[in-house]
């Protein structure tokens, strides 16, 4: 059967332009990605259909392409830190390419070996994964799978138009973008405040119920205790709007680091044990193969082998440390690169085994969607600038020899986080291939051309967004800058640690917020409850309000679809319509979002479709269309969904 072909090639890179460039902007404006393999399978599907030869392992071969490069685009959670610090101005396009492609690969190789340990080896859920082969499967020939294709991308394109045609009536300012209000509470002061976005609705879906709970929980952590408090008591006459932002920017989201860092820390030490006795089966099962037994091994058994991924793996290191030692050129490392460098190397080596098993384990136990990435990317540049730290001091240096080890730990972290975000995904993406009888060496040499693709797309759409908006705390960042929480956070950790002034007082009372948070998960999951992640406590304490107050309404909204799907005839299909529309919100909006980052470029104004004046009614009108069109178009769902498919 037709599985790695030039045309499931071709088809999977044009999907990969389109999600990848989603992905980027809503990373950079919310701090989430979204998973790609689903709707990639769709589009695929619908597509291959035309062609009398399609397979269902062809269209796999296309989501994991896609599905590779659109988690690929998590990289922006640490690239755009060195535009934020002034290291960058924009973006060196081979630069960037060759670190995102360097790193990506890394993460496939570094997966191989864990595939038996993971996937076959284990009973993790891979939620993600299982969908994405349903999905396949289900449009695999039969009538009833053309109809549901059918009904599929119908609810991808009714939710994408939808979100981009607000966004763009928003835009003209008739309707607001979001809304906020600042207001003394207590002896301090606090707000409420949203924006108008549908992905938000969308990734509350699809994160669902627990996340959701956890994320308001920390959003009111946040905004009801630790802003009130940390403004206690309000300066007479103070301008609130500014006291509040003040606040949460430069000391309440430390305090969101250290619970993430905790619940990152936390993942890990309780999977280690399972990862080494996988990783130890996964040997046993190669060295069986090396003895002359590999004919006997199926064909959905046979991955890239061994000895190929450990040369490249090694072969890798070269380029990797011609990179870092043309980037330390202007700064203290050029004066002795070998042992820093050398160091560097190890480090990247050592901490890509420890954030690929980290990772793939998670994505493996909740979806890739919901593995703690940001938590990994703390961790990763706290190491890199630790390592740097103990070298060259922290704090009394030259402000620019501080500022070029600030850059040079944050491209490391880079590197690592590229090993991270492939990771997330890969395993995902070989159970689907496991679930519909896929080779695993011919989806490895997928998810490696899903990295070349998307390496070669992220750069572009950074420099777009950058010209357009820049980045928050960026110099000269505009007040339309793109808030890019997670680069903002890491890169002021690596400015933290380097330049001495790091606030460990506040990371120490995040990670006290953690520990509690990791004890109350525990005995809910003994205890058979809703569990409460601790991360998304984390993400809910650190993200601004405005980007996290509709993602939990969008959870219950997903969790009351989905207990509607199961007294449906066919639940599964039902449920998997909620998921694609909820993926065509945050398709719609965010590539509106890239659209709207060109036209902001090619005229040199912030507000280019602005028709009237800020005006005091758009807020309220906003309200009654927004639930108006979310509630219509879920509505029309329930009438696809309960259809019988024919």
């Amino acid at each position: 059967m037709a599985e790695l072909t030039l045309r499931g090639v071709i088809l999977g890179a044009l999907i990969t332009l389109i999600f990848t460039a989603a992905n980027v902007y809503l990373g950079l404006k919310i701090g989430l990605t979204f998973a790609t393999s689903i709707p990639a399978a769709v589009i695929s599907m619908a597509v291959l259909r035309l062609f009398s030869t399609g397979t269902i392992l062809e269209n796999n071969i296309v989501q994991t392409i896609a599905s590779a490069a659109g988690t690929l685009s998590a990289i922006i959670f640490v690239l755009p830190g060195l535009v934020i610090i002034g290291w960058w101005q924009g973006f060196p396009y081979w630069l960037s390419a060759f670190t995102i492609a360097l790193g990506g690969i890394l993460g496939v190789m570094y997966s191989v070996p864990l595939r038996r340990a993971l996937v076959t080896g284990s009973d993790l859920p891979y939620p993600e994964g299982v969908a994405a082969a349903e999905v396949l499967k289900v449009g695999a020939g039969s009538r009833a799978g053309l109809e549901e294709n059918k009904r599929g991308l119908a609810a991808i394109l009714a939710s994408a138009v939808a979100a981009a045609s607000f966004s763009i009536i928003a835009k003209t300012r008739i309707l607001a973008e979001e809304a906020a209000t600042f207001f003394k509470f207590g002896a301090g002061a606090t707000s409420v405040s949203t924006s108008f976005s549908m992905a938000l609705i969308g990734v509350g879906h699809l994160v669902g119920l627990s996340v959701g709970v956890a994320m308001f929980i920390g959003l009111l952590i946040s905004w009801l205790g630790i802003v009130p408090y940390l403004t206690t008591p309000v300066p007479s006459g103070a301008d609130l709007a500014d006291l509040v932002g003040t606040t949460f920017r430069m000391k309440a989201r430390f305090i969101g680091a250290g619970t993430i860092g905790v619940a990152a820390i936390w993942t890990l030490l309780k999977i280690l044990g399972p990862i080494v006795s996988g990783i130890r089966s996964a040997l046993v099962a190669n060295a069986t193969r090396r003895s002359g037994n590999a004919a006997s091994l199926d064909i959905t058994e046979r991955d890239l082998p061994i000895s190929i991924v450990g040369g490249t793996i090694l072969a890798a290191l070269v380029p990797i440390g011609f990179l870092l030692w043309t980037f330390a050129q202007g700064g203290p490392i050029a004066a002795n690169p070998v042992p820093i460098i050398g160091l560097t190397l190890a480090y990247v080596l050592v901490a890509g085994i420890v954030i690929a098993s980290v990772c793939g384990y998670m994505a493996g136990l909740i979806g890739a969607s919901n593995s703690p990435i940001s938590g990994v990317g703390i961790l990763a540049v706290l190491g890199a600038s630790l390592m740097l730290a103990a070298i060259y001091g922290s704090g009394g240096n030259d402000p620019q020899q501080t500022q070029a080890l600030i850059a040079y730990a944050l491209f490391t972290t880079a590197i690592v986080f590229g090993i991270a975000t492939i990771s997330n995904d890969n395993l995902q993406d070989l159970k689907t291939g496991q679930l519909v009888g896929a080779t695993p060496w011919k989806q490895q040499v997928a998810l490696i051309l899903g990295v070349l693709f998307g390496s070669l797309v992220i750069p572009p759409v950074l420099d777009l967004l950058n010209s357009a908006f820049g980045f928050a705390g960026a110099p000269g960042a505009g007040p339309n800058a793109l808030p890019a929480p997670q680069a903002a956070l890491i890169s002021a950790l690596a400015k933290g640690v380097l330049g001495g002034d790091l606030d460990w007082g506040l990371i120490g009372i995040g990670a006290g917020i953690g520990a509690v948070v990791v004890l109350i998960d525990e005995l809910l999951g003994r205890a058979g409850k809703l569990r409460l992640p601790p991360l998304a406590v984390g993400m809910g304490i650190y993200l601004p309000m405005a980007l996290t107050l509709l993602i939990p309404v969008g959870a219950v909204i997903g969790h009351f679809y989905n207990r509607w799907s199961l007294r449906q005839a066919n639940p599964e299909f039902a449920e998997r319509m909620g998921v694609l529309m909820a993926t065509g919100f945050i398709v719609g909006e965010s590539l509106f979002g890239v659209a709207f980052a060109g036209i902001v470029a090619s005229t040199d104004s912030d507000a280019p479709l602005a028709l009237v004046a800020e005006n005091h009614w758009a807020v309220p009108l906003s309200i009654l269309i927004f639930a108006g069109v979310i509630a219509a178009l879920y509505a029309r769902l329930k009438r696809w969904s309960s259809d019988p498919l024919t």
